[in-house]
């Protein structure tokens, strides 16, 4: 017995241990993220978080059982690039609205995007870490979330989204609102660009991402310009590798990307107006290439005509970028890049099924699986969920799908989760089971 503050407790009795949660899919076809062609009629146990036990025959457990019907069982779907915070509010309500309230409106995105059959993203710029703990401890409901918090940019640069009149920045002077709020850091030397990565780390990134060039959303950042030169940019790889991790870059044109590589930089973000002696290049040294399926001004209807106008120029690089993708082998993760649109995040899963224009529907979706999974594992001992993604294999992320229907036959059905995906499953936890009514 134990007493305090005239409390008495009783400390003899043991304590229970927690149950194990056990799951078990019961006659499904997997497709496991990587293989072209279904498994025939399998179990698959789920204790916990991981996948213990894959079977073409019974499995015999005592807990939850989900009789698949014959539906197919996929992998989670990982969008490698994300703005968790940027996906609902208008450039000015993310930059000068509530802090709280742009918080919660991200946090109901991301129970939106995960009902989406997104399991994992990764983000690519914002102050995503706080959301990711609520995820993390169960608070919120929402993807796994590799974070890069603030993009790091130069005055002018993609990123900068302060007025003229914020100018002429003082090094080392007040902050701007987009910087206190950890949207994006302005850098102008490699001191400064390797203290704004530390910072990121500090905060738990998994990644860092810097602007190695021109962009669309922003105001004073034409496409054409490069921006980081060769040295600031090391500065942030040399930073990211002794925390073990990586850089990833912003870069639509050929100088951006090559000065990237020439620096350290290991994945391309976007490349859409690459040329071939930049994608030879890529592949030659092995950098991944992070791109979207651009193919309209959708994604741009939140922004003024000359943002929809450099858009424009994006679109037109889209075939090409995918056509040397393919000719030059060169590893390849899909994104969608989706900004400051609830009804454009809706298509989130169109934009995967865009894919096949290029890519067979088994080759799309394993891009969004397996594929990504293996560019988040870059992040070494910075991954904050170490252990197998994107595969539907014993030991692996309990992160999975029911889909009624086969994606491998018609990738069409991912364009309606609401409908098509009767299971969700995260960490080995329901989300959503429409079986159960």
């Amino acid at each position: 017995m134990l007493a305090v503050a005239g409390m008495v407790f009783d400390l003899s009795s043991p304590v229970q241990a927690q149950q194990d949660s056990v799951i078990l899919f019961r006659n499904v076809r997997i497709f496991d993220g990587k293989a072209s062609a279904l498994s025939a009629p399998s179990s698959v146990l789920v204790r916990n978080k991981v996948i213990e036990k894959i079977s073409a025959g019974d499995i015999n457990a005592a807990g939850e059982v989900i009789d698949g019907g014959g539906r197919v069982l996929m992998p989670g779907l990982i969008d490698a690039h994300w703005h968790t915070m940027l996906v609902r509010p208008t450039p000015m309500a993310a930059l000068a609205g509530d802090v709280g309230y742009n918080n919660l409106l991200a946090a109901s995105e991301a129970t939106a995007t995960l009902m989406r059959g997104f399991t994992t993203v990764r983000d690519m710029g914002g102050p995503s870490f706080g959301l990711k703990q609520a995820i993390d401890e169960d608070l919120v409901a929402g993807p796994r979330i590799y974070p890069s918090g603030a993009m790091i940019t130069i005055t002018g640069g993609h990123g900068d989204f302060r007025q003229l009149s914020d100018l002429p920045r003082t090094i080392g002077g007040m902050l701007s609102r987009m910087e206190r709020i950890g949207g994006s850091m302005v850098a102008d030397s490699p001191d400064e660009v390797r203290v704004r990565a530390r910072e990121q780390l500090m905060q738990g990134a998994s990644q860092v991402k810097l602007t190695a060039g021109g962009g669309v959303a922003s105001p004073f950042s034409p496409l054409d310009v490069s921006t980081f030169t060769e040295p600031e940019l090391r500065a942030a790889v040399e930073a990211a590798d002794n925390w073990g991790t990586y850089v990833a870059t912003h870069a639509y044109t050929p100088v951006a990307i090559q000065r990237s590589i020439a620096a350290g930089v290991k994945c391309i973000e976007h490349g859409h107006l690459m040329d071939e002696a930049s994608a030879k290049l890529i592949a030659e040294k092995g950098v991944w290439l992070s791109t979207q399926p651009f193919l309209d001004l959708s994604g741009a209807a939140a922004l003024g005509p000359a943002e929809q106008d450099k858009m424009r120029q994006v679109v037109a690089g889209t075939e090409r970028v995918y056509t040397l993708a393919k000719k030059y082998h060169i590893k390849t993760a899909f994104g969608t890049d989706i900004l400051f649109s609830k009804a454009l995040a809706n298509q989130q899963g169109a934009m995967l099924a865009v894919l096949t224009r290029w890519y067979t529907p088994a080759e799309a979706l394993a891009m969004a699986t397996s594929t990504n999974a293996e560019l988040l594992s870059m992040s070494g001992p910075r991954n904050p969920y170490p252990g197998k993604l994107g595969v539907v294999a014993e030991g692996a992320f309990a992160d999975l799908l029911l889909v009624d229907g086969n994606p491998l036959d018609n990738i069409r059905l991912v364009e309606d989760p609401a409908k098509n995906f009767v299971v969700i499953m995260k960490d080995g936890k329901i989300y959503k089971n429409t079986l159960a009514r």
